[in-house]
């Protein structure tokens, strides 16, 4: 007889509502009901309840290491043998990131406190905030693949509302729709998956499919063609959602929303995508092509996002593309069966990138500029910052002992035994990220100032506390890493590799120092080097591709489409109404109001009727 679950576990469905309740909280505001006071009292009830979810899940969290993991199913719907239940799986790794999920969500709406101080629809945002914290808890907890895709869409709607708030900007209005649309192609194929998996399994439970996989493997119960085709349509759904290639450009064009959005969407909300993948890892074994696939995607998003990052101008897109590169090698982790690698490097860079982002709205918000030819200079001026964007950057590299050293040193060792090619992608990787971060930081920090950064004051309160505090989170990183660790040691790796990944930082620090930089020159007149440039700086010419073949298709069989619509199917009823008008225009001419003509015409045509009846029945045997 097992013992009750305390009671805060078993409230822990109430953690996901946390979110939705503040965005029902500031509706009241959003919608104009109340304008006496001002939009403030809706931050601060979001910033209360998300406070609220953050300390519950911290108890849950101390609970379900003390005595186990457990899971909660709540019954809501049943009809005849149909039973639908919602659940909670309340594992470490899943309250590791709901964890992460309601901080970063707590640190990002005090800091738009600051960075949104003059925004009339400031609870707007909060609201939008709300429901996107509330879909993506639900994401983190839910033990149903069902529920899980049901999330998926909500959190596709919100980053929709949230690039979109500031809707009267044509650009941001065409980033909105591209990343909602982009997002709905991997939903769709996804959905497929579930509806194929709930058909042959019987059922949404990841540990009842991880129990059909496991036979169907075993038995011969799928076949190859149709595993593979769940397979792809499974990975397709994380993949838009943590941008990666070929679904990847959303993630730019994404900037264009408020930053305090940027800064969840970099660190965690790519995250929960990745945690949906992981938890179908199992179900990835049923298809080798499958597998296939996810590594070439995880490569080609690595490499080529870092590539693509070193020739971006704009502040926040030579970060987003980051995001890219960083999730490309969470996805070779899943890939390869290394759970525990992918777990520790999602935590590493969530936090990490948050900072990252968090010191780059501090300059945004200083310079109200966030092109890299314009700024120069300001680390003297504003220096809880400039702190704030080495921390973030000595995270993200390899650099003894923050965070992803450890990340990198596991993968490294893990990889050399069984696919040393890999083990390469994440150095490479490693080198490309240091070389762009000592980039941007010469161009912004360091230099004369420039006339848009002469007066840069370091920035309000509001923004500097969760930023300070973040970056102390960072630099303790590794103690955080060493209580979620899910192998032997988060230093199991030996001094050679060790030796190679800080090794690989150090060298994309020298280089990125070394490499000539002239603002006024960021296009190089050399010819050869300007291509090259430009190849990068348009993500490979990408989008110039997908508007020639994907969107040029789709365009035409539209206009075809059109064409037969117009021409044939109006041109057939608009002809067949035109012939009854000019019949009974005709009929119109032959009333002539005398009953005996109308009796005449009725006999001649019974006479008429009958006559052919009697002719078609003597024809028949």
């Amino acid at each position: 007889m097992h013992a009750p679950l305390p009671l805060p576990v078993q409230l822990a469905w109430l953690i996901p509502l946390y979110g939705f309740s503040g965005m029902a909280l500031s509706l009241p505001w959003a919608s104009g009901w109340i304008k006496r006071n001002g939009p403030r009292p809706a931050a601060y009830l979001n910033i209360l309840v998300t406070l609220l979810a953050v300390l519950h899940g911290s108890v849950v969290a101390r609970m379900v290491q003390l005595q186990g993991p457990a899971h909660l199913s709540i019954p809501w719907f049943t009809a005849g043998d149909l039973h639908l239940a919602i659940g909670i799986d309340l594992s470490l790794t899943n309250l590791a990131a709901l964890e992460l999920v309601t901080l970063m969500s707590l640190i990002a709406q005090v800091f738009a406190l600051g960075y949104l101080d003059k925004e009339w629809a400031l609870a707007r945002f909060y609201a939008l905030v709300g429901f996107f914290e509330g879909a993506l808890s639900g994401v983190v907890l839910s033990s149903n693949l069902f529920m899980s895709y049901f999330l998926l869409e909500m959190l596709t709607l919100s980053t929709y509302l949230l690039v979109g708030f500031w809707y009267a900007q044509p650009l941001v209005v065409t980033a909105a729709r591209d990343a909602f649309l982009t997002k709905r192609v991997g939903d769709v194929l996804l959905l497929m998956g579930v509806v194929a998996l709930s058909a042959w399994a019987g059922s949404m439970e990841f540990t009842d499919l991880y129990s059909w996989a496991a036979e169907a493997r075993a038995t011969g119960g799928i076949t190859p063609l149709a595993g593979t085709l769940v397979g792809l349509g499974l990975i397709a759904g994380p993949m838009g959602k943590c941008a990666q290639f070929p679904m990847h450009l959303w993630l730019d064009e994404a900037m264009e929303g408020p930053n305090p959005a940027s800064i969840l969407r970099n660190s965690v909300v790519v995250t929960a995508g990745a945690l949906v993948l992981l938890k179908l890892m199992p179900l990835l074994q049923l298809s080798p092509v499958a597998t296939d696939v996810l590594l070439a995607v995880g490569t080609i998003s690595a490499i080529a996002g870092a590539l693509v990052a070193l020739a971006q101008v704009d502040l926040k897109r030579a970060f987003s593309y980051s995001t890219t590169s960083y999730l490309g090698l969470v996805f070779i982790a899943i890939a390869l069966q290394q759970p525990g690698i992918a777990v520790l490097l999602l935590f590493s860079h969530g936090l990490a990138k948050a900072l990252l982002f968090m010191s780059v709205g501090s300059v945004i918000s200083a310079t109200n500029c966030q092109d890299l030819t314009e700024l120069g200079g300001i680390g003297t001026r504003m220096p809880a910052t400039c702190s704030a964007y080495l921390v973030a950057s000595a995270g993200l590299v390899g650099l003894l002992p923050l965070g992803c050293f450890w990340c990198y040193g596991l993968g490294v060792q893990a990889l050399l035994a069984s696919a040393a090619p890999f083990a390469g992608v994440l150095l490479l990787t490693n080198l490309l990220t240091a070389l762009n971060l000592t980039r941007v930081y010469r161009s912004v920090f360091l230099g004369d100032p420039l006339p848009k950064t002469r007066r840069t004051p370091e920035v309000n309160w509001l923004m500097a506390l969760p930023m300070v505090s973040l970056t102390v989170l960072v630099l303790l990183t590794p103690l955080l890493i060493a209580r979620l660790d899910p192998v032997p040691g988060i230093a199991s790796f030996s001094p050679a590799v060790g030796v190679a990944v800080a090794g690989s930082g150090l060298l994309g620090v020298g280089i990125g120092t070394a490499i000539p930089q002239d603002q006024f020159w960021s296009r190089s007149i050399v010819q050869p080097l300007r291509r090259v440039q430009d190849l990068l700086a348009f993500d490979f010419y990408t989008e110039r591709f997908y508007r020639a073949t994907i969107v040029a298709l789709v365009s035409g069989l539209a206009r075809l489409t059109d064409w037969v619509d117009q021409r044939l199917v109006n041109g057939l009823v608009n002809g067949v109404g035109r012939l009854s008008l000019q019949s009974a225009e005709n009929l119109k001419l032959g009333v002539s109001g005398q009953l005996q003509s109308y009796v005449l015409t009725v006999i001649v045509a019974i006479v008429l009727l009958l006559a052919s009846l009697s002719w078609l029945a003597g024809g028949l045997p």
